[in-house]
């Protein structure tokens, strides 16, 4: 039997998700209900411009004053789609103290304070759901923190931001550089007037923060993650990549260490095999590539970000959540049982696509493969061409530790025959 009295909703932002959130729960009211067992009602939307028209939302339910609408006392649910640090954190801790569970879709805020935030939930038995934190509508989330709950999650590796897809996509398929490539994702809305926290991978660093802590059952923090934007990549990388029969993607990388006794979060641009299923990924869409013990290898695909893919994921959960309400439950909480220490990039084993500009002439290619044997890095394919004086050399090494090819790349720097390195790739996904 259906429950007559409505659990009630608190709505903190109202722009392009929170106003989805808003018309879905409007619209598919009856729907919503059947699911949960009991109506849902929007009780407040906390907003910072009430003079703003918000069609279908009653302008009785609109205020500034997030606070008092999140301590109001008979709040169920708080839905915070407001993003940022502050004031996110206290208007959720807050929710918490009044006996609200929050579903939330702040990225930034999980992977900074993460650990302060289920602490919250827990002390007031209430529930924390944010499958929207992490590429937009893909339910990755739960299967991770549920479905593969009984299976050791081994790797994450994923394509989970739209907007620097969709430039390299471009750059790829039609020979943009980096430069043009943004200003079509500008014009078609995919990237912001400031892209920096995409392009330079702070926002998908955020994400993978919060993958590798739910993966692996330990507590990985946004500055545990290896960051590397993809302002450098060139059409020359990406004509590279194609030599190779690779393309070029900004991939979030979080993997268990081989003795399993620690972990590694990285972001950073990588040349990956067109066989591999994420060098498929096209346009703005994010894809995440899942390998587990007994599941095997899983893949999670479609629209990342946007309103109404977004909302869907908060939907989601808000349902969740209700028809944990209902029956006196909560869901899951932190799992950070194996508390296992998060390695440096330094630890990390990749391989290596390096382009150097050298002198053309004899011994070159010997004194180059001398300093990448002094350094302990096993050089897999040299490809070299040369005119009037002047060469590229095309190195692609071996797996070996980051450290170490860095340290490569440093001493080739001083060699009197490398006039410069023209660009450096990690390789992945074989």
């Amino acid at each position: 039997m259906m429950r007559t009295r409505p659990l009630k909703v608190a709505l903190l932002g109202c722009g392009v998700v929170g106003s989805e959130v808003a018309r879905i729960m409007t619209t598919h009211a009856d729907d919503l209900a059947a699911r949960i067992g009991a109506p849902v009602e929007l009780a407040g939307v906390a907003v910072r411009r009430p003079s703003k028209v918000r069609e279908g939302i009653p302008e009785e339910l609109i205020t500034t004053d997030a606070t008092a609408l999140v301590k109001r006392g008979d709040i169920d649910v708080v839905v915070e789609v407001i993003g940022g640090i502050e004031p996110a954190r206290t208007l959720i801790t807050t929710a918490f103290e009044h006996g609200a569970s929050v579903v939330s879709a702040n990225k930034a805020l999980l992977a900074e304070d993460g650990q302060k935030l289920y602490a919250a939930a827990e002390e007031h038995g209430q529930d924390l759901y944010y499958e929207a934190a992490v590429a937009g509508a893909i339910p990755l989330i739960r299967p991770l923190r549920e479905s593969l709950a009984g299976d050791k999650v081994n790797r994450v590796l994923g394509i989970v931001n739209g907007t620097t897809n969709f430039i390299l996509d471009k750059m790829d398929t039609s020979g943009a550089g980096y430069s043009e490539a943004l200003d079509e994702a500008t014009a078609l809305g995919y990237a912001e007037a400031d892209p920096t926290a995409d392009v330079e991978g702070f926002d998908a660093a955020a994400k993978a923060a919060i993958l590798a802590g739910i993966a692996f059952h330990t507590r990985v923090r946004l500055d545990d993650v290896y960051r590397e934007g993809m302002t450098e990549v060139t059409a020359a990388d990406f004509a590279s990549a194609k030599r190779m029969g690779c393309t070029i993607k900004l991939l979030a990388i979080c993997e268990r260490a081989a003795d399993g006794e620690s972990v590694t979060a990285r972001v950073h641009p990588a040349m990956i095999p067109l066989s591999h299923p994420l060098a498929s990924v096209r346009g703005a869409y994010n894809a995440v590539f899942v390998e587990a013990d007994a599941a095997g290898q899983l893949m999670f695909y479609g629209p990342g970000a946007g309103g109404s893919p977004t909302a869907s994921a908060v939907l989601g959960d808000l349902v969740a959540v209700c028809r944990n309400r209902l029956n006196d439950a909560t869901g899951p909480g932190e799992s950070a049982y194996t508390q296992l220490p998060v390695s440096p990039m330094g630890d990390v084993v990749t391989r290596y696509h390096i382009s150097l500009d050298v002198a053309d002439k004899p011994g070159v290619l010997a004194q180059v493969a001398t300093v990448f044997a002094e350094h302990g890095v096993s050089i897999d394919t040299v490809r070299q061409q040369g005119k009037d004086g002047e060469a590229s050399l095309v190195v692609v090494t071996h797996r070996a530790p980051d450290a170490a090819l860095s340290g490569t790349v440093e001493a080739l720097r001083k060699l009197d025959t490398v006039r410069g390195v023209a660009s450096i790739m990690r390789v992945e996904g074989e």
